[in-house]
């Protein structure tokens, strides 16, 4: 049976991706002055202007303006009216909720007595989805690794002026074509990159072909019948936040999976990993992930969910599709007696009370080697359920 799927992703200088990166940047400051730090913090850029919003109780003392304009020089924007030297910033930050604060100071379960790990209880309720499967190397979906590797792509040919002409916001797009569960070929690329004014559209498809989409894809996934779309408007010049408002938190999907898994409870940027919608994630990633290294499984999903103020889960529930070695009960099982799903414990296992979230903040939270939770360390425990 022929299938196709479709994964998405932007580059740094999207302004969605823009917001996302000042908001980890800002965390990471935060944590640096005092690893305890609870953060909440939004962006919302538009045209000349940064609005900083959240909540934040730290000991820190760091200079949000300063760090928003830092990042935006980074991605690129050094001229327009949204330059980093240019733009306005409004800042407008206030403490943590006292009645949110309850819950996480002291969980539902500590009432009752526990310590230790129950101490602290999930900062908000939801649900959180982590994936794997052995589609690539990285063991995640192909489509979105190429989408992101096209991505990261454009960035590095205009950062390392190999395109000068390109500028920071850009979108990628890859259409994979599967036979049953298994990708067979790339069916559709689309490559949308903001340029400067003078160059033309034939020489930017010709660039895109050769320098990104040829560096990224592997020939044998492409062939006559691979459409490129290439700048499909025609032009790409107004882009960044002078071209379309930014907001963290709304490229969710870019973030984990590209579609091919749900994507539950909230965004990630900006937030401490007190925050389930964070580390529920990257642990149930690295679940996942472990779970397929093992040979548990050729695919797995794996959703958990949260009530604010109590340390342990409220549900665990696995899919494999069909390709476990065990029943999906048995694995959700074996995931609740081998890992300790509590927020204490997430935040010990993966090391999270570290600076380490500006470079999730683009291309891919998940996938990429450097982060605690792609490890593979659990293999050789869950082997003996085989």
């Amino acid at each position: 049976m022929r299938r196709f799927f479709t994964s998405e992703s932007v580059t740094e200088g999207h302004p969605d991706k823009v917001c996302d990166s000042i908001a980890d940047a800002i965390l990471d400051e935060l944590i640096k002055g005092d690893p305890m730090t609870r953060s909440a913090i939004e962006c919302c850029a538009a045209y000349n202007t940064l609005f900083l919003t959240g909540e934040v109780t730290t000991r820190a003392q760091v200079n949000f303006e300063e760090i928003a304009r830092r990042v935006i020089r980074e991605i690129g924007y050094d001229e327009g009216d949204f330059a980093y030297d240019k733009c306005r910033v409004i800042t407008l930050v206030h403490g943590q909720s006292a009645d949110i604060a309850l819950g996480v100071d002291a969980s539902a379960e500590m009432k009752a007595g526990g310590g230790g790990y129950d101490a602290l209880g999930a900062g908000d309720q939801g649900m959180m989805f982590g994936f794997a499967c052995r589609a690539t190397e990285d063991l995640m979906p192909l489509h979105i690794m190429l989408a992101h590797r096209l991505a990261w792509r454009l960035t590095e040919a205009r950062k390392s002026g190999e395109l000068s002409y390109l500028r920071p916001d850009g979108k990628t797009q890859v259409t994979v074509e599967y036979e049953g569960r298994r990708p067979v070929r790339v069916d559709t690329v689309v490559v949308s990159t903001q340029h400067d004014a003078a160059v033309s559209q034939e020489q930017i498809a010709a660039d895109m072909k050769k320098f990104v989409i040829g560096k990224v894809i592997p020939a044998h996934l492409l062939d006559e019948n691979t459409r490129y779309l290439i700048n499909p408007t025609g032009k790409f010049v107004i882009g960044g936040p002078e071209g379309d408002s930014g907001l963290t938190g709304r490229k969710i999907v870019v973030d984990t999976y590209g579609g091919r898994c749900p994507h539950g409870g909230g965004a990630f940027s900006g937030k401490d990993a007190t925050k389930v919608d964070r580390s529920a994630a990257y642990l149930a990633r690295y679940i996942c992930k472990n779970l397929v290294a093992a040979g548990i499984a050729d695919e797995v999903e794996l959703q958990v969910a949260y009530a604010i103020g109590v340390a342990r889960p409220v549900s665990v529930f696995a899919e494999t599709f069909g390709t476990g070695k065990l029943p999906d009960d048995v694995i959700a099982d074996i995931v609740k007696k081998e890992f300790d799903l509590r927020p204490a414990a997430i935040i010990d296992t993966l090391g999270l009370r570290r600076p380490i979230f500006r470079e999730t903040a683009a291309y891919g939270h998940f996938g990429r080697e450097q982060f605690p939770w792609e490890r593979t360390d659990r293999v050789a425990d869950l082997r003996k359920y085989l």
